[in-house]
C-alpha cells in the first residue's frame, strides 16, 4: 500500500503476537510511514478490522489488505493510486481462477457485480476476490449491522453485498500479466517465493524493497539509506541499496 501513496497504516495481529510485530517494525522510523498496532484477541473475521480500526479510520477512506496475500503487476501501482482517491461505495479487485469454490467469487452481468457467493459448489463464476480492498468512511457502521454467520464470525462477503444492495460496489481486475498468490500455507508460501526469486534474478530489481519505495515517493533521505545498509551489513541486499543511491 506505500505504492498507492498511503503512509497510515494499521496492523492489526493475533492475540500474543504484538511484541512480535513490533520487534519487526516499530511503531516510529519507519520507512517514512505511521505504524499502528490493534491486537485482535479472537478471530472474528475481516470485517472486525474495520470495527478495531474505528478510531483509526475516522471519517476517512480505507484500504484493506490481507497480511498472507501477495499482489504484482505492471500497472498495479497507478491503479492502487487511482483508487485511494475512490470516495464513495467499495472497489475490488477480482482475479481469474481455476479452482473457484476455493474462494469468494463475484457474479458480473455487464461488468457490474451482482452477488458475492463464498467458495460456491456449483460454477457460478471463476472471478475470484483477491485479498485486497478499498471502502468508503460507511463501513465502520456497517460492518457493526453484520450478524455472525455460521463459521461465528463477521464475513466480508456479507459486508460486500450490503455495497452490492447500495449499487456502491465497483471492481478492478488484475489481468492475465498481473499476479494474486495466497500464501497462506507453506506450499503456496514456496510458490510465492521461487515466482519472486525468478522475476528479481531476471529483471535485477527487487520486488516490494521497502526502502526503495518510500525513497521514491520522497519519504526518507539518502542518509536513511546509508543508516539501513549498515544495519543489514554486507549482503546483497545491501549492495542493491548502495545502488538506489
Amino acid at each position: 500500500l506505500m505504492l498507492a501513496g498511503i503512509k497510515n497504516i494499521l496492523i492489526i495481529v493475533n492475540k500474543g503476537q504484538l511484541n512480535q510485530f513490533k520487534k519487526i517494525l516499530p511503531e516510529k522510523n519507519n520507512f517514512g510511514v505511521n505504524l499502528y498496532y490493534k491486537e485482535q484477541l479472537k478471530p472474528r473475521g475481516l470485517p472486525d478490522a474495520f470495527i478495531l480500526g474505528e478510531k483509526f479510520i475516522g471519517k476517512d477512506n480505507v484500504a484493506l489488505i490481507l497480511g498472507d496475500n501477495f499482489f504484482y503487476g505492471q500497472s498495479l501501482s497507478q491503479s492502487l493510486k487511482k483508487n485511494t482517491k475512490f470516495k464513495n461505495g467499495a472497489k475490488i479487485y477480482l482475479h481469474q481462477v481455476k479452482n473457484p469454490q476455493l474462494y469468494g467469487v463475484a457474479i458480473l452481468k455487464n461488468r457490474k457485480v451482482v452477488k458475492i457467493v463464498e467458495k460456491p459448489k456449483k460454477n457460478l463464476s471463476n472471478l475470484a476476490v483477491t485479498g485486497l480492498y478499498f471502502f468508503d468512511k460507511n463501513v465502520v457502521s456497517l460492518s457493526k449491522e453484520l450478524q455472525i454467520s455460521k463459521r461465528k464470525e463477521l464475513e466480508i462477503t456479507d459486508l460486500l453485498n450490503k455495497y452490492i444492495k447500495k449499487n456502491k460496489l465497483k471492481v478492478d481486475f488484475i489481468g492475465r500479466g498481473g499476479t494474486w498468490l495466497d500464501t497462506g500455507n507453506i506450499q503456496d508460501y514456496y510458490n510465492a517465493t521461487n515466482y519472486i526469486s525468478a522475476i528479481e534474478n531476471r529483471q535485477g530489481l527487487k520486488i516490494a524493497c521497502l526502502e526503495e519505495i518510500a525513497f521514491k515517493q520522497g519519504w526518507i533521505k539518502k542518509s536513511d539509506i546509508i543508516r539501513a545498509i549498515k544495519f543489514y551489513g554486507n549482503c546483497d541486499y545491501s549492495n542493491y541499496l548502495k545502488n538506489l543511491i
